[in-house]
């Protein structure tokens, strides 16, 4: 994806949100659920920032043609030391996803403590990412049930839309809108009815350079009617749309994509989501995030939730973005932000599946996850 490391996965005030999804205890005392997506194609991996002279790009091929990002500034670090934190309450972890396989076959790694405490125990999305019609609501419900059966709240994200990473790495999808319209009403069927975050979409806004002008109205359209259908088969479904990252496009461009894709009406929409498989640091996405909800103009309901799943060290300054070197974990996944706007930290892209330079694109690579947790 061309700016975002993509890649990659989630109605009253944020405070009503809080208190509606997280328990009394105030953290997760049981062993929260991590994800991985049924039948899941590569994630992509979008660069976080480059030089005038990068590609970026899902693939680590220099040759990738897509327009380079201006690089932004260094953010500051927020502190000096880790921040992740105990897991949120009620956050769900499914129990199918590569990290667990590899720690239920690795048992005397000496990796494996650490992988397994701080990437394997902590919840994370599930993604969607292939067009399977008829089994799409079986596979989703299945996750939902399991989820409300045990009290606790799934991050989803459908990843299908037409032309999906502009014929990247990822690509891939339904093979038109009208497929992705019958798509999404069937995953909008297995929905429940219990909480669930719908991260809709990863990139769909962002990256948009390969569409005409009918294609991305087309786009818009498929988007906005996802977001009703998944909110009218589940009132309880927090839907949000895809903001890109705080390097990528302006906020107020961000903002009218978003419009049209009818993220500013709740009807559709509880707000937006940033840094998917990213890793820019938390403080400049909330920033980020407000700038954009600003400009949107939608009612004050509306919030973000942001990726912190590899931004605990922030973005590379040389501008990498496949599987970069010292990058670490970011916050644990959590409800509370403490931030005002700010629904949720999650954990969208799943560490330690590479981007395609320690692993084969969406693989799971130890060394990598090794070098994220310690």
């Amino acid at each position: 994806m061309a700016a975002a490391a993509s890649l990659v996965a989630a109605v009253g005030t944020v405070a009503g949100m809080v208190s509606a999804l997280d328990g009394p205890e105030g953290g997760d005392v049981a062993r929260p659920r991590a994800t991985r997506s049924p039948g899941l194609l590569p994630l992509p991996a979008v660069p976080t920032a480059t030089s005038a002279s990068a590609s970026p790009g899902p693939s680590p091929s220099p040759s990738d043609s897509k327009t380079a990002k201006k690089k932004p500034k260094p953010a500051p670090r927020a502190s000096t030391g880790r921040r992740v934190a105990s897991a949120a309450t009620r956050l769900y972890r499914h129990t199918d996803s590569q990290v667990l396989d590899w720690v239920r076959a690795n048992r005397s790694d000496p990796r494996r403590p650490l992988i397994e405490s701080r990437i394997a125990d902590r919840p994370a999305a599930v993604w969607f990412a292939d067009f399977t019609p008829d089994t799409i609501t079986s596979r989703v419900r299945a996750v939902t049930s399991t989820a409300a059966r045990e009290g606790r709240v799934p991050v989803l994200v459908p990843y299908a839309i037409p032309e999906r990473d502009c014929g990247g790495a990822s690509e891939g999808g339904a093979p038109d809108i009208a497929a992705y319209d019958s798509w999404a009403q069937k995953f909008a069927a297995g929905l429940g009815s219990g909480e669930v975050i719908v991260v809709l979409e990863p990139d769909a806004l962002s990256q948009t350079e390969c569409l005409s002008g009918g294609q991305l109205s087309d786009r818009y359209g498929a988007l906005a009617r996802a977001g009703r259908a998944f909110k009218s088969a589940n009132p309880r479904a927090r839907v949000y749309y895809d903001a890109g990252h705080s390097d990528w496009n302006p906020a107020g461009t961000q903002a009218a994509r978003l419009r049209a894709a009818g993220a500013a009406s709740p009807a559709s929409s509880d707000g937006v989501f940033t840094n998917v498989s990213n890793f820019n640091r938390t403080s400049a996405e909330v920033a980020y995030a407000r700038r954009v909800l600003a400009a949107m103009g939608g009612p004050p309901s509306l919030g973000a939730v942001i990726d912190t799943s590899r931004n605990g060290n922030g973005a590379p300054p040389n501008g990498a973005w496949c599987d970069p070197s010292g990058r670490e974990l970011g916050q644990a996944p959590t409800l509370r932000t403490g931030e005002r706007g700010i629904d949720a930290y999650l954990w969208v892209k799943l560490p330690g599946e590479s981007d395609g330079c320690k692993g084969e694109p969406g693989s799971f690579a130890p060394d990598y996850a090794y070098d994220l947790a310690d």
